[in-house]
């Protein structure tokens, strides 16, 4: 990536650090200078990880960073230099496996991103070359190039403005792709430029762009525009966020745009929003890290004990060297520590497979294969835009199901952000309905009932102000380029707040027409045109929280309408003048309105010539741009008189308030984050059941705390009192936090931005007085909050697979003799057990899908990662032992008669390893079986598959002498067991004996879900009586694979 710093073009002029220098259409802008061709980054998107080359040792590094892939890297490492009891296959084909397996699917997956990405950089783009459309593949975009862009066209790049197909040079663009914007944005072009409409005109544009270097901010710009003619001193115009154009965004209402290059490939907004991103792991991976790191410590620790135990066994000369097995001299020699820790070792190595390596591999199937079953689910599509759900990794899946928190904006979110127009309020006179004259309908609020109706002369005034203070666009439905009085208006912008007002005023007879030639156009209510001059717009933006117009009217006054949340306007107006419409905004507000107010005032010639020369010189500057206007306007907008407010509906979403309700059911706490007057934002939060009537409401609001003198010490109060009555009422567990929800009082936290600003920058210190933490405590004990005024079991524990081997150690004299045959060993993780697991992970339903949508509660069985807590590992751990004792203990037991066949024929050890082996590999699978509640026939497949599998493996296994094999061990091993009927009977009772405590807990899970249904139809029965419709969340049917839930 090139981040360099060029010479700025205009003579006389420093080199600034952090700026970048782009030449329109690669031309030099005077042919007295040589021009040097500079160097910028390609158009080329690349979102992929991995590279032809590359792919191989990076991959082999990202998996070996994980504990169990390293730690069975340095097992076959030890198998292969130590003589140790078990080949180095044992370990090396499984991590061979999982290594392969995971490296096919890591691949295919960066496959994909490298399909999307040739997609994006070999689509057709126009570029402007001697004065002609050329065809170009968009990786061929260079810097200063200047590209066509087609109506519904996706920009290639970022582009600066230069004209577009309409007379004033604007064009409207959708950002959904970017920042989930669907209203239409208005960009502009300078005046400069705009009458460039064509190839060949727009070929003889010389022209420079100084702007910053590439940032990630969708919403900051900071350039400009030098542009040179003949003979004529270079025109220099300010360039911000309304002249750039995002790669990414889709180009609507406009036929056709024409902009320079300035950003290019993986330094557009887009791609740096996208890079160096860190990679996020689930909470189950972390869970799994974790177990896994208990079982290491197990499996040192049976190490230990066996190393420790086979020198005390040796301590008796006869059991050190007996006389059939003598000690050559080479080991006489050998130190004895070194001995040991060769022991050790080998322990390790005998005992590794405690540790499952290929349950890493299980779980990524697991997540890519289920991602597949996201994007089929026929109730994630979508009719309106024929589209399903889009999974872009798969490495997040299963947290769908461990949702705790959901923040959500309001507007857009919980209500359509489709606003209507509903009152007024001029003069403390409220206006409500349509009128041809404006008056008839003025109604008063509180006490001011002497005034019968407002001056006509203000009432007119806030009309223009509603038509002039916004930054609406008007596109016609006619062939005729600018709007004229007959044509069918249709107002664009990015607020939908804005059209709202411009459409009331249009009710009262006031019609916004829109901008020709830089002069605003509206018509009255008398069917007269005014023309006003725009001269400047003040741009809104979250701090201040207004925004403002000055213009100059047809007799020559200068007038600034603003207007803003009512926060940002009292301040700044005349202070008799607030209570006249301060009832009316407040009132409306309680009512879930959105209110605005309206102010102005007149600017003398002199003092407009002074902020004019403010304005032009903050704009034209690259460094602290922002800063210096924000203060400009901060004085402009000052000293301004209060004409009125407005009232404006946006409506909830269609079952937006089942949805919060269902939310709150599931035991997941909802913040809701909005810019909303508290009193607006109450009354929704209300209307979409976020507080529910019985919540006790806990407010930090600027009203609250500014009843003291020194605000941080009340704040202090209210916080040191609120943390006592939640910790008071509510448990310290968090899992019985959940279910004390439902059953205690409920708390919902209100709090104003600039409460937040005063506890996050506090002067209180360290311990129980520091504001964040004593927040954090109250936040968590909250089941909503609302921030008002604020600015944008995979594997069953192999425990049981690898017990017995460690209880064989105590009948072998610790000699490091392998239980099972190293086939065996090699095939139960990857064969025998792997695809059962796998099936039941992508298929299982334990409960169905409308018992699921229809009780939001159940989520609080398994949210948290329930199901990979300490209290299941546990259980697991300890069923996995019991099952493990019972294998081993049970054979042992069989094999104490002298003759297990007809013939006195005596079985040998392993005999004895395969039957323990037989009984794990069916106990585990039908373990399974037992478990699984939603039989599909690939279940029955796998299944079954697998343990005839097991069967037929094994007959082949012992059936052929293997020609590289040095000891045919298992020959006919498998074939003369299952002849003895002793044996049969042993298997079926072993594993009847290992599957009884789960048999046991099914009947009783069974009994108790019988009373569950039988108390649910009778609350259904009841509330059959009652009107209220059903529940339907938006609650995904992610769930673990568990089996705890009734």
């Amino acid at each position: 990536m090139y981040r360099r710093s060029f010479h700025r073009f205009c003579g006389g002029e420093e080199k600034r650090v952090g700026t970048r220098t782009v030449f329109l259409g690669n031309h030099p802008v005077s042919t007295t200078e040589a021009y040097v061709a500079q160097r910028f980054c390609d158009n080329r998107i690349v979102s992929s990880k991995y590279t032809l080359w590359n792919f191989l040792p990076k991959n082999l590094f990202e998996q070996f960073r994980r504990i169990a892939n390293f730690y069975f890297l340095i097992i076959f490492l030890v198998q292969v230099i130590v003589d140790t009891p078990t080949s180095p296959i044992t370990s090396g084909l499984p991590l061979f496996f999982v290594i392969t397996v995971t490296a096919i699917k890591q691949g295919y997956e960066d496959w994909l991103r490298h399909r999307a990405d040739n997609e994006v950089n070999k689509s057709t783009v126009y570029i402007i070359e001697n004065a002609k459309r050329v065809r170009k593949e968009s990786e061929k975009i260079k810097v200063g190039d200047i590209v066509e862009v087609q109506a519904d066209e996706t920009f290639p790049c970022d582009l600066i403005l230069l004209s577009s197909c309409t007379s004033d040079g604007i064009c409207f663009v959708t950002t959904a792709s970017l920042d989930g914007e669907s209203n239409c944005k208005t960009h502009y072009a300078v005046r400069e430029t705009i009458a460039l409409c064509t190839a060949e005109s727009i070929d003889t544009l010389r022209a420079a762009i100084e702007c910053e270097q590439p940032q990630p901010d969708l919403y900051k710009f900071v350039g400009r525009i030098n542009i040179y003619s003949n003979n004529l001193e270079a025109v220099a115009r300010s360039l911000g966020p309304e002249n750039l154009l995002l790669k990414g965004a889709t180009l609507k209402n406009t036929k056709k745009i024409y902009g320079v290059a300035v950003y290019t490939g993986m330094e557009t907004k887009m791609a740096l929003n996208y890079q160096g991103k860190s990679q996020k792991r689930s909470a189950v991976e972390k869970s799994i890290n974790a177990f896994l790191v208990v079982y290491l410590f197990i499996l040192l620790t049976k190490a230990v004990v066996c190393t420790t135990l086979k020198y005390v066994w040796q301590s008796t000369p006869y059991n050190d060297e007996p006389w059939y097995n003598q000690k050559t001299q080479k080991e006489r020699d050998t130190l004895k520590v070194l001995k040991m820790f060769t022991d050790f070792l080998s322990f390790m190595v005998l005992f590794n497979f405690i540790i499952p390596v290929s349950m890493y591999v299980t779980v990524e199937m697991q997540k890519f294969l289920g991602s597949f079953f996201i994007s089929w689910d026929k109730d994630f599509y979508d009719e309106e835009i024929n589209e399903g759900a889009l999974v872009n990794t798969s490495d997040l899946n299963e947290e769908l199901g461990q949702v705790d928190y959901v923040f959500t904006d309001k507007t857009g979110t919980l209500t359509e952000n489709s606003m209507e127009f509903i009152e007024c309020c001029i003069d403390g006179h409220k206006y409500k309905g349509v009128t041809q004259e404006t008056d008839g309908l003025s109604q008063t609020d509180g006490s001011l009932t002497y005034f019968d109706k407002a001056d006509k002369n203000r009432e007119e005034l806030f009309m223009r102000a509603l038509c002039l203070c916004h930054t609406v666009q008007i596109k016609t439905n006619d062939a005729v380029d600018g709007a004229t009085e007959s044509a069918e208006l249709t107002y664009v912008s990015s607020s939908p707040d804005e059209i709202a007002l411009v459409k009331g005023a249009k009710k009262y007879g006031f019609t916004f027409l829109g901008i020709q030639n830089g002069h605003m156009r509206i018509e009255n209510q008398r069917k007269e045109i005014e023309e006003y001059e725009l001269l400047h717009t003040l741009n809104f933006d979250s701090v201040r929280r207004r925004m403002s117009v000055i213009v100059k009217t047809q007799a020559g006054d200068i007038i600034l309408f603003c207007k803003g949340a009512d926060s940002a306007i009292f301040p700044r107006v005349q202070n008799h003048e607030i209570e006249l419409t301060k009832t009316h905004v407040e009132r409306n507000a309680l009512d879930g309105y959105r209110t605005l107010c309206v102010a102005f005032k007149e600017i003398a010639p002199d003092d407009y010539e002074r902020i004019d020369r403010q304005l032009i010189e903050a704009k034209m500057s690259l460094q602290d741009r922002e800063e210096k206007l924000e203060k400009i306007f901060d004085d402009i907008e000052t000293n301004m008189n209060l004409i009125g407010a407005t009232a404006v509906e946006d409506k909830l979403q269609d079952q937006a308030a089942e949805t919060i309700e269902a939310l709150h059911t599931a035991g997941l706490k909802v913040w809701v984050l909005t810019g909303d007057k508290m009193e607006t934002a109450k009354s929704t939060c209300y209307a979409c059941r976020l507080f529910q009537t019985s919540t006790e409401l806990l407010e930090l609001t600027t009203k609250t705390i500014e009843e003291s003198e020194r605000k941080e010490d009340r704040l202090h109060e209210l916080l040191i009192e609120y943390r006592k009555k939640l910790l008071h009422d509510f448990p310290k567990s968090s899992r019985n936090l959940k279910k004390a929800w439902t059953e205690h009082q409920e708390y919902g936290l209100i709090i104003d931005g600039s409460t937040l600003s005063l506890i996050l920058n506090s002067t209180q210190d360290s311990g129980s007085n520091n504001y964040k933490s004593i927040f954090l405590q109250i936040c968590m004990k909250c089941t909503a909050v609302l921030c008002c005024r604020m600015a944008p079991l995979q594997k069953a524990q192999n425990l049981c697979f690898i017990l017995p081997q460690f209880l064989y150690q105590f009948f072998c004299g610790f000699s490091q003799q392998p239980l099972y045959d190293a086939a065996y060993l090699t095939m139960y993780n990857i064969c025998f057990t792997s695809l059962p697991i796998l099936a039941y992970s992508l298929l299982e339903q334990h409960i169905n899908i409308d018992t699921l949508t229809s009780d939001p509660r159940l989520y609080m069985k398994i949210s948290g990662n329930a199901m990979l807590q300490l209290g299941p590992f546990l259980y697991w751990t300890f069923l996995a032992a019991f099952e493990g004792i019972v294998f081993f203990f049970g054979t042992y037991f069989l094999f104490q008669t002298s003759s297990l066949e007809e013939n006195a024929k005596v079985y040998g050890n392993w005999t004895f390893g395969t039957i323990v082996f037989t009984v794990l590999v069916f106990t585990v699978t039908l373990k399974l079986a037992l478990d699984t509640h939603f039989w599909t026939w690939i279940n029955h497949f796998v299944i079954w598959g697998s343990l005839a599998f097991y069967i037929f493996f094994s007959f082949f296994w012992g059936g052929i002498i293997w020609p590289f094999l040095k000891q045919q061990r298992m020959y006919f091993v498998f074939a003369q067991m299952l002849s003895s009927v002793s044996t049969w009977l042993a298997i079926v009772l072993l594993i009847f004996i290992s599957l009884f405590p789960e048999i046991l807990l099914i009947v009783l899970k069974n009994v108790r879900r019988r009373s569950a249904r039988r108390n649910l139809s009778c609350k259904h029965a009841s509330d059959s009586l009652s009107a209220r419709p059903s529940v339907r969340p938006l609650l995904l049917r992610t769930f673990s694979d568990e089996s705890n839930i009734l």
